[in-house]
């Protein structure tokens, strides 16, 4: 089975917890903090190998987690920072977020790669919060929790030419005779069920990569017979070699829907260099009935008419020739290449959200917003200074003000992230 779509949930690291230490010691009075800070979490990172040739893998392995940081020690030391996780995906995956369906990143070439999930930082130690007013500081900071997000991968098979048709005009067949691919062969609809890859070689120095798309019927742009699941493969194809049936009770017409099919699913493909293959020219109704009426109807819509007979072999090299020949003469490929250092939806992270709730303690407050969230993990609440920390943050934020407008009143509940906190004067 060939797979080309999966749902993964990449987790990473969380960061290690900063440490509430103080050096003690013969001979070493008032020591000082010593607490070290956590290190930080892995990252997911997602990156292309080429050995790697579909998405199977994730079938079996939906939950992708990187290691956390380790928590920071006595005497300074700094916790050890959580290894990364490389998750390998095959050349041509497009990496989307699966509750908003943002394109993330599109990995087509070797060597590319994105982090899909930045791993949380190490909290501070208490020997970071030393001053010349608070010299003995009894606050540290608990590690920022990873991130946990939902993925979809889509493989698009990187090819120079496509060759497309509907069922049973001689695709595979075609394919076979040029290349060491073996593509099911059969005289029935639907034969293929999945794109195959082949590599043609033209010469010593020239070599073609074809991908033969599964047949495609009228309606396939909305799912009708495979072309809904296989479509997406015809868009990283440079030249397409759209291949006729002589055999078909009408060609032309098959030439026509299919044309219809891909501007529908994708406008830029009616715009794709084409080739109108008419194929199985041993039979005499081919060659006789329906190729005149071809080249002159490809010469009226402004396309190249061949004619082939994939079983004998006749065209068949001059094909491989000029599709070589439009692909030397098209500009170079240009890849949506939209992968960045990470794969994160670019937000103001002081920007908050007040709302009423209700809680289990009954009606309440929520307080949502990045940095506040952040920050509302990371305190060590069994500490009153980090208690007394995190209220000044809420003061400088402006968050004090805003629920004090809003209408708070003492013995509220106010939720922050996961922590549920009562408001006091």
């Amino acid at each position: 089975m060939f797979y080309d779509q999966a749902r993964i949930l990449v987790s990473s690291g969380d960061g290690g917890d900063g440490m509430v230490c103080f050096r003690r010691e013969k001979h070493v009075p008032l020591g000082g903090p010593s607490g070290g800070d956590g290190g930080p979490g892995g990252d997911v990172i997602l990156a292309v190998n080429p050995k790697v040739s579909s998405l199977l893998h994730f079938q079996r392995r939906v939950h992708l987690r990187a290691q956390s940081g380790r928590h920071g020690g006595s005497s300074n030391k700094t916790g050890s920072a959580g290894d990364p996780l490389v998750v390998e995906v095959p050349p041509g995956t497009v990496v989307r977020d699966a509750d908003t369906d943002e394109l993330l990143a599109d990995l087509a070439n070797e060597g590319q790669q994105v982090t899909a999930a930045r791993g949380g930082r190490g909290g501070r130690g208490n020997a970071r919060f030393a001053s010349s007013t608070n010299q003995a500081p009894r606050i540290a900071e608990r590690g920022e929790p990873g991130v946990e997000r939902w993925l979809t991968l889509e493989l698009k098979l990187i090819a120079d030419v496509g060759i497309i048709g509907v069922p049973n005009a001689g695709k595979s067949t075609l394919l076979s005779v040029v290349s060491a691919a073996r593509p099911k062969i059969a005289d029935y609809p639907f034969t293929t069920l999945h794109p195959n890859l082949g590599v043609a070689a033209l010469d010593d120095f020239s070599t073609l990569v074809l991908a033969d798309i599964p047949g495609l019927i009228e309606g396939a742009h909305a799912g009708a017979g495979l072309g809904h699941d296989f479509l997406r493969h015809i868009e990283r194809t440079r030249v397409l070699i759209h291949m006729l049936d002589g055999a078909a009770e009408d060609p032309l017409e098959d030439w026509a829907k299919i044309n219809q099919e891909l501007a529908l699913y994708n406008p830029v493909l009616a715009d794709r260099p084409q080739i109108v293959v008419l194929n199985k020219m041993d039979l005499e109704e081919a060659s006789v009935l329906w190729w005149p009426e071809i080249q002159a109807a490809a010469e009226r819509h402004g396309f190249e008419a061949m004619s082939i007979s994939a079983v004998t072999g006749q065209g068949v090299q001059q094909l491989l020739r000029r599709a070589h020949q439009l692909l030397v003469e098209l500009p170079p490929a240009v890849s949506l290449d939209l992968s960045r250092p990470e794969a994160r939806p670019q937000e103001d992270e002081d920007a908050f959200l007040i709302e009423r709730v209700t809680t289990e303690a009954g009606p309440g407050w929520q307080v949502s917003g990045v940095r506040i969230e952040r920050l509302a993990a990371m305190t060590y609440w069994e500490f009153s200074e980090a208690a007394a920390r995190f209220q000044r943050i809420l003061d400088a934020m402006g968050i004090t003000a805003a629920l004090e407008n809003a209408g708070v009143q003492p013995g509220d509940p106010v939720v922050i992230g996961d922590k549920v906190l009562e408001w006091t004067d």
